[in-house]
């Protein structure tokens, strides 16, 4: 038992590692300009002996995108929760969560921006949805801090706090990572605060 459960770990961590492997090259290259044989050379694997984690290209995009978004809104809900009679904390909160995701998961959000629309229509329509409701997080929130903003006010304000900070895989490093999480922060809040 513990034989087989260290096997299950051992295969879930090299899987882990091709997908990041697949991952970085998708971003740099483009989902099209990548073929399953370039991702076994980089991880150094036959192209074939992938198929043992992965059906193809698509469930590795989907197998790192879909976990994204299922993490991004639990972790919205749960900063949310932590402060249900506090709005405004409960703002800083999710900007907090969203910058330290979006310094430290550069090529997932390129891959995001870029890439989403390349997976098959059920999977996209998941991420989609679990898209939205992350956004009507920010949403509810901005709402009970700003009574005057409309709910389409508050989600063309969260859309553009996302620009802001989902602004990562394009700033270079000339700026440490924690300088850079305090700007971010600092316009975010600003953006949405008016």
């Amino acid at each position: 038992m513990a034989v087989e459960q260290r096997e299950r770990t051992r295969r879930r961590s090299r899987r882990d590692e091709i997908l990041e492997i697949a991952m970085g090259l998708f971003a740099a290259r483009g989902y099209h300009g990548v073929s399953m044989d370039d991702i076994g050379a980089a991880a150094g694997v036959t192209g074939p002996a992938l198929y043992h984690h992965f059906a193809g290209k698509e469930a590795m995009l989907v197998a790192a995108l879909n976990p994204v978004s299922e993490g991004l809104l639990a972790g919205g809900r749960a900063r949310v929760a932590e402060h249900p009679d506090e709005a405004k904390a409960a703002l800083e909160s999710l900007v907090e969560f969203h910058v330290a995701f979006a310094l430290a998961n550069p090529v997932v959000i390129a891959l995001h921006l870029h890439e989403l629309d390349r997976l098959p229509e059920e999977p996209r329509r998941h991420i989609r949805r679990l898209q939205r409701l992350y956004v009507e997080v920010w949403v509810q929130t901005l709402t009970t801090l700003r009574e005057e903003l409309a709910p389409a006010e508050a989600r063309v304000l969260a859309h553009a706090a996302f620009g802001l900070m989902n602004s990562t895989p394009f700033s270079g490093g000339e700026v440490d990572r924690e300088r850079r999480s305090d700007l971010l922060r600092a316009a975010t809040l600003a953006a949405l605060l008016g």
